[in-house]
C-alpha cells in the first residue's frame, strides 16, 4: 500500500482576464479611421468632379512622377534614368537598357511636371478658397436681406438701402432720398435713423472675416458757404469716417475696415442725373480675398469706382415740397 502522504500537492491557478463591453474601445478607433477614410473619399470625389480635364491630367502627372525626380530634377536608379532622351540617337528594343554612361541621362522633363503639377494644385486650392469665400458672401447677403425685412430699424429704409455681389465682394449703399437724408444739411454729423442702420448692418459684417472700405459720396451740386477750400470732396469724406465710426460703436472691429474714402460727386449712382439725391450716399465693400489685397498694396482701383447700374431717379413721391434741395 502507498504512502499518500509523500505525493506531491499541485496548485492549478487559472488566470482570469476582463475584457470590457464589446472588446473595450478598440472598436472606436476602427470607426473613426472608417469615417476618415470616407470624408477623404468624399472630398477626392467632389474634387474630381469641380475640376476640368486639363487640371485633372496635371494632377496625374504630379503623382506620376518619381518622388526623387521631383525633389532633385532626376538621378542614378530612377526609373527615368532608364529612358533614353530623344537626343540621344539611342534605338533600344523591347526589354533592354541603354549601357552604362552612354543612356542614361534622366529625362530632364520630369521636373518640369512636377512643377506643373504643384502649379495645378494651387489653382485648384485658390478656386476651392474663391468658391467658399462667395458662398459666404452669399450667405451674408441672405442675412442682410432677411434682417431688411424684420428688424424695425432697417425694414423702414428697405427701399433706400441697396444690396449686390459685385466682382470686389459684397457692396452695401445707403441711399438719401428727397424728403430723408442720411446727414445734416452740408454736414458731416449724421441723422439718427442712419445711425441705427449702421450699427444693425455692423453686427452681421461681424459675423464674417472679411476687411471692410467705406467710401462717401455727395450729388454735383457745388458746395457752398465752405471755409477755406472746404468742398464736395471734404464733405464726403467726413461723411464716411462718421460711417466708420458707427460701424465700430455697433461692435464691428476696429482691424476690420481697410480703407475710408470721400469721393465726392466722382462716381454718381444715376449717371444720368448727376443732382439726383440718391447720389449721395454711404457705400459699405464687403471685400473679398483678392480686391482686400490691392487695397493693401497700393490702394487699387475697386468696383466701387465702377459704373454703376442704371437707376429710377426718384424711389418714392416726395412726402412734401422742399423750397431748396438738401445736401
Amino acid at each position: 500500500m502507498s504512502d499518500d502522504s509523500q505525493r506531491p500537492i499541485v496548485f492549478k491557478r487559472v488566470k482570469k482576464t476582463f475584457h470590457g463591453g464589446h472588446h473595450g474601445g478598440a472598436w472606436k478607433i476602427a470607426y473613426a479611421d472608417f469615417v476618415t477614410a470616407m470624408m477623404a473619399f468624399f472630398l477626392l470625389m467632389w474634387l474630381l468632379t469641380s475640376v476640368n480635364k486639363a487640371k485633372l491630367e496635371g494632377i496625374s502627372s504630379y503623382f506620376k512622377t518619381p518622388m526623387r525626380v521631383a525633389l532633385t530634377g532626376g538621378g542614378s536608379g530612377t526609373k527615368s534614368s532608364m529612358l533614353p532622351n530623344k537626343g540621344d540617337g539611342i534605338l533600344m528594343k523591347p526589354g533592354t537598357r541603354p549601357e552604362q554612361g552612354k543612356g542614361d541621362k534622366p529625362d530632364q522633363g520630369d521636373g518640369d511636371k512636377a512643377g506643373q503639377g504643384e502649379s495645378d494644385l494651387k489653382v485648384i486650392a485658390d478656386a476651392i478658397q474663391v468658391r467658399v469665400e462667395k458662398r459666404r458672401l452669399e450667405e451674408l447677403k441672405e442675412q442682410i436681406e432677411q434682417a431688411i425685412l424684420v428688424v424695425p430699424a432697417l425694414a423702414k429704409f428697405k427701399e433706400l438701402i441697396r444690396i449686390e455681389l459685385t466682382t470686389d465682394g459684397l457692396r452695401l449703399q445707403i441711399l438719401d432720398d428727397r424728403n430723408r437724408p442720411s446727414f445734416d444739411l452740408g454736414s458731416g454729423r449724421m441723422k439718427d435713423h442712419t445711425s441705427a442702420v449702421l450699427r444693425q448692418l455692423a453686427v452681421l459684417l461681424n459675423q464674417v472675416p472679411n476687411r471692410i472700405s467705406v467710401s462717401g459720396h455727395t450729388d454735383s451740386k457745388a458746395y457752398a458757404g465752405g471755409l477755406g477750400g472746404y468742398s464736395n470732396w471734404e464733405l464726403s469724406a467726413d461723411r464716411a469716417n462718421s460711417a466708420r465710426r458707427e460701424l465700430v460703436n455697433g461692435g464691428i472691429e476696429e482691424g476690420k475696415i481697410l480703407r475710408v474714402v470721400g469721393l465726392g460727386s466722382a462716381v454718381p449712382f444715376d449717371k444720368d442725373n448727376p443732382a439726383n439725391p440718391m447720389n449721395r450716399r454711404i457705400t459699405i465693400m464687403v471685400l473679398n480675398k483678392k480686391a482686400a489685397e490691392i487695397v493693401s498694396s497700393d490702394g487699387g482701383t475697386l468696383d466701387v469706382l465702377r459704373p454703376t447700374e442704371q437707376v429710377p431717379t426718384q424711389l418714392a413721391p416726395p412726402e412734401a415740397p422742399l423750397a431748396a434741395e438738401r445736401r
